[in-house]
């Protein structure tokens, strides 16, 4: 008896100390960037509203988790404090509602959608709220499979000006950026991004920027933001667009504002149009 209670004791040791371990560790591991971060891409300071949707993400799995253990944990306690004794006879004493408890099982995730919504819908408005007076504004079109780049003249874009994207084929080598679509994009202006589509449906997606849009086509999207971060992001399509979707590939280039404009003045003037545009319905190339 004695070493089955010495055996009991070692054993819970054992529990006790992993658990403390295990908490140590998650504990240690939320102060790193990454953890504090969400395990987002990029970074909180890449453009004005990376901040924001971080913030978002990692409250809401944060609350999500709280729940989650007083749940676990509740329903553990039940498990445990009313478990069937031994030299019970019959059944437990039956409790057809329990008013209090009712009304707070429906009150509580009303009020955690409720709350929710609020910080979702507030965050969501200041991202899709239109830059007024854009200091760059920019057509991005996507094809298949490339895209093209329309700089409208406005703000410090003194003409319009075009880059034409040609498509990268994907053979088993490593991709040249050298060779991508790259969108140029000053650090500290405003910019705007008009997305329209020649031809099906695309989704432009920079991961670092924690934005993602559809491109459809007669039906005009839009992105606002600030760059606030120097260097170089990679983006890619998010829509299943045909054969070659893996290989709509492009760059996002945030340079300086002497850079930016040393970049536009090698392009050519004017503006891509719909004449390149068709309709994969009606087979029109």
């Amino acid at each position: 008896m004695r070493s089955q209670n010495r055996t009991s004791s070692q054993r819970t040791r054992n529990i006790t100390v992993a658990s403390v371990a295990v908490a140590g560790a998650l504990a240690l591991s939320g102060c790193t960037s990454q953890v504090q971060n969400g395990w987002l891409p990029g970074s909180r300071d890449t453009t004005s509203n990376t901040g924001m949707v971080t913030d978002l993400w990692v409250n809401s799995w944060i609350a999500a988790l709280t729940v989650g253990a007083i749940t676990w944990g509740l329903i553990l306690w039940c498990i445990i404090a009313y478990r069937r004794r031994k030299g019970t006879v019959g059944f437990p004493r039956q409790t057809s509602y329990n008013l209090p408890l009712e009304i707070f099982y429906t009150a509580i995730p009303l009020f955690l959608v409720v709350v929710f919504f609020y910080f979702t819908d507030r965050d969501q408005r200041a991202i899709d709220n239109p830059n007024a007076n854009p200091d760059v504004t920019v057509n991005v079109v996507g094809k298949q499979w490339s895209w093209d780049f329309n700089y409208k003249q406005g703000g410090i874009v003194k003409d319009n000006v075009y880059e034409a994207g040609t498509q990268t084929h994907l053979n088993g080598t490593p991709v040249d950026l050298n060779t991508l679509p790259t969108l140029y994009l000053p650090v500290g202006k405003t910019v705007t991004l008009d997305l329209t589509s020649r031809d099906v449906i695309h989704s432009f997606w920079v991961p670092a920027f924690l934005q993602k849009r559809d491109v459809v086509p007669g039906h005009p999207n839009t992105m606002y933001f600030t760059p606030e971060k120097v260097g170089t992001y990679e983006g890619k399509c998010a829509e299943l667009c045909g054969e070659y979707h893996s290989e709509m590939l492009f760059q996002v280039k945030v340079v300086s504002e002497a850079d930016f404009q040393a970049h536009l003045s090698g392009l050519p003037k004017g503006l891509l149009d719909t004449t390149y545009d068709r309709n994969p319905d009606l087979n029109q190339k």
